[in-house]
């Protein structure tokens, strides 16, 4: 596979978020430098973190679907992972930056100029940021097969980024920060202009670095676990565990098993069928339960092993009513 081809099944969402927010990055360094402003030159290294953070997402994700080959049989899927950990160093060496930035305009605290060129920049990056950030709202209910409709495609991208791939989990956390950072510089340039309390700035920019150490730990959390390997949520288990007992043959599941790694789900599965078949029937149903679960664009590959039924049951589907998984 080509690398032309590679970059063309990046994840969508980090691409276009790297695209707008190295604009923001230049925009906001230009008017940070001319106004002096603190709480701008901590959005200035918001948008540079995330800008550098999706980049290297955008093409870690592209690598992680790239063929397994012989020395990597089971594929490129978690190094989307490490590049995700790449970008929380970002965040945090930017975090670390912008909090001494605004402890040093809290001791010492200077006024800024041109406060309407930062209101209007500060405006625009809230525009590109709300709009990358509402884009994204919908990609994770589209990953997640939310039927989300109308004001609940937002309220329900909270509840279900989990679900989305790490990418995309990604480029939702930083962009709903840099949405809510360019609120708080915008208040807090306008508060320190209009009243001369310029310590001000100084507090709106501390805000922000703390906002970014937040999303670092919470990222960085996220894809330590998801490198080590990770189970599936229980919505997928259930979705998995759904489509072997819709087969008439099938009367149980001994164990189910699910993996994450990276934006896919690794099956292994022992099922139970009806007594009397033989072993070219069985065998058959195998590969027809198989071919049903690598139906879902998410699961990359299904291990199934087959054993007559013992007439006890093992798995129950009312488990998930209570959001619970299956211990067994």
């Amino acid at each position: 596979m080509s690398y032309l081809k590679l970059l063309k099944k990046g994840n969508k969402s980090s691409g276009v978020a790297a695209l707008g927010n190295s604009l923001l990055a230049i925009i906001k360094a230009i008017a940070a430098a001319v106004s002096g402003s603190g709480a701008m030159f901590a959005t200035a290294m918001h948008s540079v973190a995330d800008a550098t953070n999706q980049g290297f997402v955008f093409f870690g994700s592209a690598l992680a679907e790239k063929e397994p080959t012989k020395r990597f049989p089971s594929g490129f899927g978690r190094i989307v992972n490490l590049f995700v950990l790449v970008a929380v160093i970002i965040i945090a060496i930017m975090a670390y930056e912008t909090i001494l930035k605004g402890w040093g305009l809290i001791v010492d605290p200077k006024s800024s100029t041109n406060i309407w060129l930062n209101v209007g920049i500060l405006f625009v990056s809230i525009v590109i940021d709300g709009y990358i950030l509402i884009k994204v709202m919908k990609e994770i209910n589209e990953e997640s097969r939310a039927e989300a409709k109308g004001f609940s495609v937002y309220t329900d991208s909270f509840k279900n980024s989990k679900l989305a791939s790490p990418p995309t989990r990604l480029v939702f956390y930083e962009d709903l920060i840099a949405t809510s950072g360019a609120f708080i510089a915008l208040l807090f340039v306008v508060l320190s202009y209009f009243t001369g309390l310029y310590f001000l700035d100084g507090i709106g920019t501390l805000l922000i670095g703390l906002l970014l150490i937040v999303i670092a730990i919470k990222i960085g959390y996220e894809n330590t676990i998801g490198l080590i390997g990770v189970a599936a949520p229980s919505i997928v288990e259930k979705r998995v565990a759904e489509t072997i007992l819709e087969d008439s043959n099938v009367k149980d599941i001994k164990k189910l098993r699910i993996l994450q790694e990276g934006r896919e789900y690794h099956v292994e599965s022992y099922i139970e069928l009806k007594k009397g078949l033989s072993l070219a029937e069985a065998d058959d149903i195998k590969y027809q339960v198989r071919d049903k679960i690598l139906e879902d664009k998410s699961i990359s590959d299904v291990t199934i092993g087959i054993l007559e039924s013992d007439e006890e049951q093992n798995w129950s589907m009312d488990q998930y009513e209570n959001g619970e998984e299956n211990k067994q």
